[in-house]
């Protein structure tokens, strides 16, 4: 009866640390997968807004036509901006920071758009530019939202990795640490103005 025991004894230690790994990797892979839900998220809401912006310059094309500089500037930082999009994961640190670089551009130029409309009141009371003026403003909210919820996931997940004891299996399993969704400079921080 005693070598029974001591067996069990035996397996009872050898399956603990197996038990401990498995629930720590499924925790990092659970997290893992919540920072990629969440850049689904805001790849969501980005792809919405690049969808507004031509709607928005053709609206604009019709009252603008003499300010064709500002309305090719917003085609190219929209194009730029879903180009970004495109390409970019939660993994790669380099693509998110291209990512939240043309969408200030995008922001930007639709802010520079936005003052120049202010010089037509024909245009301010359009009911085409009042719908987008409130698509883009909900938009432009759903936007913040996902990249804080994001950047929430991303903490969570880059904390498991870093700490102790689920480091050592993020090291064994080489889980690589997300990047946050962080604008660079003040100016990029500012939320674009729309007002008609």
């Amino acid at each position: 009866m005693s070598a029974f025991v001591f067996i069990l004894f035996g397996l009872a230690i050898l399956l603990v640390p197996v038990i401990f790994v498995v629930v720590i990797y499924n925790g990092l892979v659970q997290l893992r997968n919540r920072c990629k839900n969440a850049f689904s998220q805001i790849d969501v809401q980005l792809k919405r807004r690049h969808d507004l912006v031509p709607n928005l310059v053709e609206s604009v094309k019709a009252f603008m036509a003499h300010e064709r500089e500002t309305l090719e500037a917003v085609i190219q930082a929209r194009n730029a901006a879903t180009s970004a999009r495109e390409h970019a994961t939660t993994a790669d640190g380099a693509s998110i920071q291209q990512l939240a670089t043309a969408e200030a551009g995008l922001g930007g130029a639709l802010g520079r758009l936005f003052a120049l409309s202010e010089s037509y009141p024909e245009l301010r009371s359009d009911q085409n530019m009042l719908h987008l003026q409130e698509e883009l403003t909900s938009t432009e909210s759903k936007v913040a939202f996902a990249r804080q919820a994001y950047n929430d996931a991303v903490m969570l997940y880059n904390n498991k990795i870093e700490m102790f004891p689920s480091n050592f299996v993020a090291g064994m399993f080489h889980f690589v640490a997300a990047t946050s969704f962080e604008l660079s400079s003040t100016a990029e921080r500012e939320s674009v103005v729309v007002k008609f």
